[in-house]
């Protein structure tokens, strides 16, 4: 079984540098995408192939955007949205609910749930902001504290939601852009980014506690344990993207026993030669 996770940036731009062509070549039995960006009605025509597609657009025109898709139609569909829900949103996600940051399915054709996760990007923390050296104006710490808050409610409703998914005789996985390195191994530039978005001692330590063998596996890491990346987000400008001084922060996170079942992880770079996102695909191969 292959599954793969993508942010592709905005579907509409990611279709014209090859994520259709992506599609077919890799040929994934469940794909996660992140930052679709695109209301419904708007999708282009075959935007998802031949797959059945559950999207969760948001109130946001253009911004953010998850969707899960599949060969079967899903058995289930949950957003953060309390309507329906298998378990309760946790309190820190309910600001969140209407973003299109969060989705999950439940297969219909293997006993599995799958997630699909944009975390917002952040900030710096209030004592890191010095005015004239950053790029976006300070904020007084507070978008640094909006993710932080996104990341204590998503930790709960990850327990919540592997554990429903366990006591249905279901494994679970849940994929994206966590927009956090987790370890030195994950930021080529490692060293000078230990003040950076993404990098920060709080965020990594997030990761930290939210992996654990009998919780949630990081695939990737386990199938390449000492491999620098594979890097799967590089900046549009300068050179880093040829150099490969790119990040890690698009992951596969599964419950131990599929993560125990992978076989072969890797990330696609380029599409015929062309970057279909400032993310790349990362996908796994489970005997599951």
């Amino acid at each position: 079984m292959r599954i793969a996770s993508v942010n592709v940036n905005g579907i509409r731009a990611a279709q014209r540098r090859g994520f259709g062509t992506w599609l077919c070549v890799t040929n994934p039995d469940v794909v996660a995408l992140q930052e679709v960006r695109c209301p419904e009605a708007d999708l282009p025509q075959d935007a998802f192939g031949g797959y059945h597609a559950a999207y969760d657009a948001g109130a946001r025109a253009g911004r953010n955007g998850v969707s899960v898709l599949t060969r079967e139609p899903p058995a289930a569909v949950r957003t953060l949205l309390p309507d329906g829900y298998a378990v309760p949103v946790a309190r820190e996600l309910r600001p969140f609910a209407d973003q299109g940051r969060y989705l999950e399915v439940d297969l219909a054709d293997r006993p599995l749930t799958v997630a699909s996760v944009y975390v917002p990007k952040g900030g710096l923390p209030a004592h890191l902001q010095k005015p004239g050296r950053m790029r976006e104006a300070p904020d007084g710490g507070a978008a640094y504290a909006n993710k932080m808050s996104f990341a204590a409610g998503l930790s709960r409703h990850l327990d919540r939601s592997r554990r429903a998914a366990a006591a249905n005789g279901r494994e679970f996985i849940v994929m994206g852009d966590f927009n956090v390195a987790h370890r030195e191994l994950d930021v080529a530039a490692w060293r000078r980014s230990k003040q950076a978005v993404g990098f920060l001692p709080q965020e990594r330590a997030w990761l930290e506690d939210l992996l654990s063998p009998r919780r949630l596996v990081d695939v990737v890491r386990r199938l390449h344990p000492d491999q620098p990346g594979p890097y799967t987000w590089w900046s549009w400008m300068g050179t880093s993207y040829a150099v490969d001084s790119g990040w890690r922060i698009d992951y596969h996170f599964a419950s131990p026993g599929l993560a125990r079942t992978a076989t072969r992880a890797w990330v696609d770079r380029e599409v015929d030669g062309v970057r279909m996102s400032d993310h790349s695909p990362v996908s796994v191969d489970y005997d599951f």
